[in-house]
């Protein structure tokens, strides 16, 4: 049985942490993240090798939860090509996109926006997949992460947390969800949507019913 593309992406989030946590010289640490500046230094290998550095355990538990879950179910559904394909692309322009933003002194790492870009994609190839880690359909798990990025990109301003780099990384994987939805991405995201006004409703109902009681 071939080992998953996804599987060895997170093995190599999780050893160039850890290498950077525990083993690595600044200098080469300086040499992998990414900044505005690195660009213009000419170290435009740091587009890629920045994903796989995270700040913290949280950091890095948190987004290979998410790419194993999500990766995974669009590795089964485009293959392990396009998945990979689609997490370098969208990690790499995230990153680049972001300076405006950020300014081109600012260090980003980390694999999130990549991921969000695979988390768009699914949501308009296989919306309805249901996740027993988050009970919930994939599709609605996407779209509510979204929604919380945008809103935390104009409410929680000063945090460390690059919330523009997600939405660039969800948007640049929206044109891949449509080229690779097999022409049923319009109906894939009506069903997001439906997934998520559903949600609010149960929400709300939830609330009326404890009010209540």
């Amino acid at each position: 049985m071939d080992l998953k593309k996804i599987i060895v992406l997170i093995i190599l989030c999780v050893l160039t942490s850890f290498y950077c946590w525990y083993i690595d010289n600044e200098s080469l640490y300086d040499l992998l993240v990414f900044s505005g500046d690195s660009l213009s230094k000419g170290y435009f290998w740091v587009v890629l090798t920045a994903l796989f550095i995270h700040s913290d355990l949280m950091h890095l538990g948190g987004n290979m939860l998410f790419l194993y879950v999500f990766g995974s179910v669009l590795e089964n559904e485009v293959g392990s090509n396009k998945t990979i394909a689609a997490f370098f692309i969208g990690g790499a322009l995230s990153f680049i996109l972001s300076i405006p933003f950020y300014g081109p002194e600012t260090v980003m790492i980390g694999a999130s926006a990549a991921i969000f870009t695979l988390t768009a994609i699914v949501m308009l190839v296989k919306p309805l997949k249901f996740s027993w880690f988050f009970l919930m359909p994939l599709g609605l798990v996407a779209i509510l992460y979204f929604l919380y990025n945008l809103a935390a990109a104009f409410y929680l301003e000063g945090e460390s947390i690059g919330y523009w780099g997600h939405i660039i990384g969800f948007i640049i994987g929206l044109p891949m969800g449509i080229m690779w939805s097999k022409k049923k991405w319009m109906r894939n995201l009506i069903i997001a949507v439906a997934l998520l006004a559903a949600y609010f409703v149960l929400i709300l109902f939830l609330e009326a019913l404890l009010g209540i009681v």
